[in-house]
């Protein structure tokens, strides 16, 4: 059976540079997905980390059937080999590209096998250890080191790269200076993609908003609300049953007198 055609390929991607600011959100269900392409969202992420996001993958596709979806590969690749073999995975179940944090060394293997294949700059959370949770290339000297590396992942062959946490102005440039479709989460609107997780977008958290996110609902709240409905339902049942107000006449069903006697005479009467 032959798939909806996309939205988007990494061709219009490519084309659509510099022409405008795409939006993009990760999501983590297929109600989010569907939600998102109702919406008209642009491009779209999603887990490939886990047995349970691989599993989920082909669902959130047939969500949203003509969405570009990039899924993002476990960290920790150990070989281009388990890369090729993750990224094609990935292809196979629905997704349009691969997102790979691994060094320009796997990427470029999953490249020329022609995976489409998304990097990541700036600061990136499994590599923290060595930067702190902060803002990335806020001197010369890292501005320097993050525009080679975002030149190292186009060497690469990498189509696209996530840009997370870059000042803004240096985005801007940094947009400039490449053919990679540079993805802004939480580095301003210079670049060509503007990326949202919709955990930050829905409010589905208890922690406090990252500082380059906007809540535009209040989903915690909402799943709370739902929880105290779920145990006030559950408990009015329970006494229902045990007061005897639950089942009432109109929730059963009822045998004609004469035949239930028949069934009684057929049988025997119940014992006592």
């Amino acid at each position: 059976m032959l798939r909806p055609r996309k939205k988007y390929t990494v061709h219009d991607l490519q084309q659509l540079k510099g022409k405008r600011c795409l939006t993009h959100i990760h999501v983590k269900s297929p109600e989010e997905a569907a939600a998102a392409e109702a919406a008209g969202v642009d491009l779209m992420s999603c887990s490939f980390d886990s047995p349970e996001a691989q599993a989920r993958l082909p669902r959130l596709v047939a969500a949203a059937p003509v969405s570009f979806l990039s899924a993002a590969t476990p960290h920790g690749l150990a070989s281009p080999e388990e890369a090729i073999r993750v990224g094609f995975r990935a292809l196979e179940l629905g997704a349009s590209s691969a997102y790979c944090s691994a060094s320009p060394f796997i990427i470029e293997a999953m490249a020329r096998e022609r995976i489409p294949v998304v990097g990541h700059l700036g600061m990136i959370p499994r590599h923290v250890t060595w930067t702190g949770y902060r803002a990335i290339g806020r001197t010369v000297e890292e501005a320097k080191q993050l525009y080679q590396r975002m030149k190292d992942l186009e060497n690469a062959g990498a189509f696209a790269a996530e840009l997370e946490l870059a000042p803004h102005n240096l985005a801007r440039f940094l947009c400039s200076q490449t053919k990679l479709i540079l993805m802004s989460l939480g580095s301003g609107s210079g670049c060509d993609t503007q990326f949202l997780f919709s955990d930050d977008i829905l409010g589905d958290y208890d922690e406090r908003l990252p500082r380059h996110a906007k809540a535009y609902r209040n989903f915690l709240e909402e799943h709370r609300r739902l929880q105290r409905e779920r145990i006030a339902a559950f408990s009015e049942y329970i006494a229902d049953v045990k007061e005897g107000r639950f089942p009432e006449r109109c929730h059963l069903m009822e045998l004609d007198g004469k035949e239930l006697r028949k069934v009684i005479d057929l049988v025997g009467k119940p014992a006592n």
